[in-house]
């Protein structure tokens, strides 16, 4: 039975947009993990960020993502940004049993597709988004390539097709299944 898949990559990448697509596509749930972890705690990122800091914040992450991926029904998961920030995620995420889908795009592109809103905390401050983007870029980058099964680039699917998140999600449930697919052939000739 194949397992969850999580999609990781920066903010404004599509992770939500596509992984709702990508749920449907796959007829599994979807799951925002921003979101659970709201609901959850009972306040938006932004709060717990402000009132607890980012740290408080990565535990409560942590705690999102092992529940989501011990649901007995393996969805598609819409990953924060930072989830690979912490070893355990990253040794989670890289386990036999996870499909991991890095959205890739350069900081440019991202700069231009998010705003300043109540949920990015990390782009509260006064440094420009395109110099926040550079920074986390830089950090994360090696991480998402650690973790990731899949990686795909968004960028020309925003420049070439017309329904840039329908292509990608497309793109991105046939790499899954492709991926699952070479997983469980190995996994029988392994027996």
């Amino acid at each position: 039975m194949p397992g969850p898949v999580v999609l990781v990559g920066l903010m404004g990448s599509g992770k939500t947009t596509v992984g709702r697509r990508l749920a449907g596509l796959l007829d599994r749930p979807f799951a925002d993990a921003d979101q659970v972890l709201e609901e959850r705690a009972g306040r938006s990122v932004a709060e717990i960020f402000a009132a607890d800091g980012e740290a408080a914040f990565r535990d409560l992450e942590a705690d999102v993502l092992a529940w989501l991926l011990a649901a007995p029904a393996p969805g598609v998961v819409a990953s924060g940004g930072g989830v690979v920030l912490r070893q355990a995620n990253r040794e989670r995420l890289a386990a036999d049993d996870v499909t991991v889908v890095w959205l890739d795009a350069g900081p440019a592109f991202l700069a231009s597709r998010v705003e300043r809103k109540a949920h990015r905390p990390l782009l509260a401050g006064d440094e420009p988004a395109a110099e926040v983007l550079d920074r986390l870029h830089a950090e994360r980058v090696p991480l998402y390539a650690e973790v990731a099964d899949v990686v795909v680039d968004v960028e020309p699917f925003h420049r070439d097709e017309e329904r840039p998140k329908r292509a990608l999600a497309e793109r991105i449930a046939a790499l899954v299944r492709a991926h699952e697919g070479a997983a469980v052939a190995a996994a029988t000739e392994g027996r």
